[in-house]
């Protein structure tokens, strides 16, 4: 066998068919020499073969043995601000042993700067500087950069500033000199808080790949049953009426029947009978000869003849015209259109697939809808369930567009916040699916960092639709704690844990209607339950009073 390279390799030798060993690849180009390589998949450096007829034609290399290396984690990004430089050195060199990597900054213009640059992960601020105060560095950093956590620090420990902090949503509130143990472990749980987040953001996209059905995804059971029904009826079904409001997917749900169905092979042909002037209809459904009404130059077939062995799709089939109905009927009935301006029938064989947001039940009953046309059409009736009745899959949803939008507009976008998650929940989600993808797509176009978070959302819904139950929730602890005084303020993870625990007492252990009344998603609530080491039965637990 001899090898030539695209790159003009001067010389090569070629061991025994089953492996290639390559000995020595000389470039003309320059380039250095590949020497002892034993090559898995040739194209990895543009070699071309050809083949000596005297050896066996086996493949030379197994597609199947080549992986993909895993992907590195990033380190996450610490922004440490504080006047005093030998703090700065002592959190940076402390930081970086831990897995981070590390941004100091002696001002907070400076750390401002910082973060228009690159957004950060975690951001440890001091309350005290000379050109700033730590809290406005700290409303900043949330307006700006609201993925990044913050914990304050400070020589002047007082509860009206721990109480301000836990307000604006810092992580921690910590007192100098610094408990080192302490402070390792912060940044520890931190880290791997981070490091879940963002596995668990990928296992979501991964999920979203092995749920994906013809296009169309869903975990819920209610779409797990339309995906039953699909696999169940397409074999089978020649006219099937898809129902459920708009965006929920329906010509998803009919390219699925084309797709499994015996007809895949065959043309699938859509009609959107609202986009349709009414004084058409019949020539687009049936096609028209020439010279058949003002303007027919030439002959033209109609969507029946188009789909002739596959499958047509009605879109919107309840704005049909009354007086275009009975053809429709007729053409599903018998198999024969009739092109407009002809007096011969043609023989149709086509399996029809409409779709309507409309109730045709209440339409047939107002005399908007032939009833004959309605039962014929309604043979196999599949209803698609609207996004507000399946929530569960939102995140999945999310990851697929996500990644779809990301990779369009190349940016290194990896998931949400906490709290844009709560929103997406949350939202009342009126146009379903379709107003989901339109949403996370203008996110992706505005986001800086790699989360998206409610700053991106916010602009696309109505001012009431961003839940504040979270910081009502921060409310509350806060001013519960100012009531028992002190002169050092809690940790905030305990003032946390305890919240949690009470809510859960007052649910019976109850986990969705927890997260409900923190404001918060479920998958938040569970890591939550798990950072704070809260077992399955905590309304048997004594809560911790600390303050």
């Amino acid at each position: 066998m001899a090898v030539k390279s695209a790159h003009s390799p001067v010389a090569t030798e070629v061991g025994p068919a089953d492996s290639v060993t390559v000995t020595s690849v000389h470039f003309l180009d320059g380039r250095a020499p590949l020497t002892d390589n034993r090559l898995r998949e040739p194209r990895s450096i543009g070699l071309e073969w050809t083949h000596d007829a005297s050896l066996p034609r086996e493949p030379l290399w197994a597609p199947a043995a080549f992986t993909m290396p895993k992907p590195v984690p990033a380190r996450p990004l610490l922004l440490v601000v504080d006047d005093e430089i030998p703090v700065l050195k002592v959190i940076e060199r402390l930081a970086a042993k831990i897995g981070y990597d590390v941004i100091t900054c002696a001002s907070g213009t400076e750390a401002l700067k910082a973060l228009m640059r690159k957004p950060a992960d975690l951001a440890m601020v001091d309350l005290r500087m000379p050109d700033v105060n730590g809290l406005d560095l700290l409303r900043q950093i949330r307006s700006s950069v609201p993925s990044c956590e913050v914990m304050l620090m400070t020589g002047y420990a007082a509860v009206d500033s721990a109480v301000e902090a836990i307000k604006l949503g810092a992580r921690e509130y910590m007192t100098k000199p610094f408990d080192i143990d302490r402070l390792r472990q912060v940044l520890i749980d931190i880290r791997t808080e981070l490091e879940r987040r963002a596995n668990v953001i990928a296992l979501e996209g991964e999920v979203a790949r092995q749920l994906e059905f013809c296009g169309m995804l869903g975990r819920s059971p209610a779409m797990q049953e339309v995906f039953s029904l699909i696999q169940r009826l397409a074999p089978h079904a020649k006219v099937v009426l898809l129902t459920g409001e708009t965006g929920t997917g329906k010509e998803l749900a009919a390219r699925a029947f084309h797709q499994v169905g015996p007809r895949r092979t065959r043309p699938f042909v859509t009609i959107n009978c609202s986009a349709v002037v009414d004084t058409l209809f019949e020539s687009e459904l049936f096609g028209h000869v020439r010279g058949a009404f003002t303007g027919a130059v030439d002959s033209k077939p109609g969507v029946f003849e188009a789909a002739q062995g596959g499958v047509l799709f009605l879109d919107e089939v309840g704005e049909l015209p009354f007086a275009v109905q009975a053809k429709l009927l007729r053409a599903i009935e018998f198999g024969e259109v009739q092109r407009v301006g002809s007096l011969q029938a043609k023989r149709v064989d086509v399996s029809v697939i409409a779709a309507t947001n409309r109730d045709l039940r209440a339409e047939v009953a107002a005399g908007g809808f032939r009833g004959d046309l309605f039962y014929r059409l309604n043979v196999v009736e599949v209803p698609l369930p609207p996004l507000r009745d399946r929530r569960e899959d939102i995140a999945y949803l999310t990851a697929a567009f996500m990644r779809e939008c990301a990779e369009r507009i190349r940016k290194p976008l990896t998931g949400l916040t906490p709290s844009a998650e709560r929103v997406l929940f949350n939202a009342r989600w009126d146009g379903n699916v379709r107003e989901l993808k339109n949403v996370i797509e203008r996110a992706c176009m505005l986001a800086d960092g790699t989360l998206i978070s409610e700053r991106e959302l916010a602009g696309a819904f109505p001012p009431d639709v961003v839940p504040g139950a979270a910081g009502a929730g921060r409310s509350r602890i806060v001013d519960s704690a100012t009531t028992r005084g002190g002169d050092m303020p809690p940790p905030l993870q305990e003032i946390e844990r305890d919240h949690i625990v009470d809510v859960l007492r007052r649910v019976n252990g109850n986990r969705m209607a927890a997260a409900r009344l923190l404001g918060i998603s479920r998958r938040a609530l569970y890591r939550r339950l798990e950072r704070h080491h809260i077992d399955d039965e905590p309304a048997r637990m004594p809560v911790r009073r600390t303050l």
